[in-house]
């Protein structure tokens, strides 16, 4: 995985969870789904960039 890439899916795994919390906060069911959205995308692409990795070894 490049660093830009692991870089790139860590901002959005935290802006996930910023939404999320914000969500939480503010009791808007929406901003809480968006946000768990963002995170559960972020780890999508984790795991790809991980497989891609992996048959490159």
């Amino acid at each position: 995985m490049g660093a830009s890439e692991k870089i790139n899916n860590e901002a959005d795994d935290l802006k996930g969870k910023a939404k999320e919390g914000f969500g939480k906060v503010t009791n808007d069911d929406s901003a809480v789904a968006e946000g768990k959205a963002d995170q559960a995308g972020a780890s999508l692409k984790k795991a790809g960039e991980n497989i891609k990795d992996a048959f490159k070894k």
